[in-house]
């Protein structure tokens, strides 16, 4: 399944960069994003429904509850539009194999801060994982500045 992932995350940047930067379309990073919610939309809310069938009625009771979170649920909505719009302009302005590194450099940041701040526990093989992601990065960051 992470292979799969993996390979789906990146065909999706590919072609997102060869929308965006391809002649013939003449797409922008905001057009690109108001044609592709609708359909992460009709692909995510069947599956959220059949994988987690009361997480609707859970959210109401919480809203409830709460009427901060409802506040709570649309700067999450914000913040997601603003991730996806960043990731359509570092694509168009850059490369698709460029955000897939800095998304793997993402990740390694994020585990060592909730290393630092959370004290979350890594292993052996997790670490040398993390440790081959940033040598990873590096050498692209080198590879890309040499051809320039």
């Amino acid at each position: 399944m992470c292979l799969a992932a993996t390979a789906a995350r990146a065909l999706k940047s590919v072609l997102q960069g060869i929308l965006l930067s391809s002649e013939g379309e003449k797409l922008n990073s905001m057009n690109l994003l108001l044609y592709m919610a609708p359909i992460a939309v009709l692909v995510l809310l069947p599956a959220t429904m059949i994988i987690e069938p009361n997480v609707l009625s859970i959210t109401i009771a919480l809203a409830r509850q709460d009427p901060k979170m409802i506040l709570y649920l649309l700067f999450n909505a914000v913040v997601a539009y603003c991730v996806n719009l960043t990731n359509f302009l570092v694509t168009k302005h850059t490369s698709a194999l460029t955000l897939q590194v800095l998304g793997n450099a993402k990740g390694a940041v994020a585990v060592v801060v909730s290393i630092l701040l959370f004290r979350n526990p890594v292993s052996v093989t997790g670490m040398l994982g993390y440790m081959l992601t940033v040598i990873g990065v590096i050498l692209y960051s080198e590879v890309k500045k040499r051809s320039r």
